[in-house]
């Protein structure tokens, strides 16, 4: 996760944000929708458009992202 960029988190909108921590606790699209009252073709449209915002390429380097935690090498 070498583009990855924690300080890109300010980027997202807050509904953008709180799916982004969502999912890193590994909630699915569906279940971050019951809870956020959206559809899990919304929540997968935010997702898309922030991995490219956040410097990651998949939804398991969220976890990392939003703990701050350094990359696995």
């Amino acid at each position: 996760m070498p583009d990855a960029r924690p300080d890109a988190l300010a980027e997202l909108s807050p509904q953008q944000r709180e799916i982004v921590a969502l999912a890193a606790r590994g909630l699915t699209n569906r279940e971050i929708g019951e809870k956020l009252y959206l559809s899990p073709r919304t929540i997968g449209s935010h997702l898309y458009r922030s991995f490219p915002k956040l410097g990651v390429t998949a939804r398991a380097q969220l976890r990392d992202l939003v703990d701050g935690r350094p990359a696995p090498l």
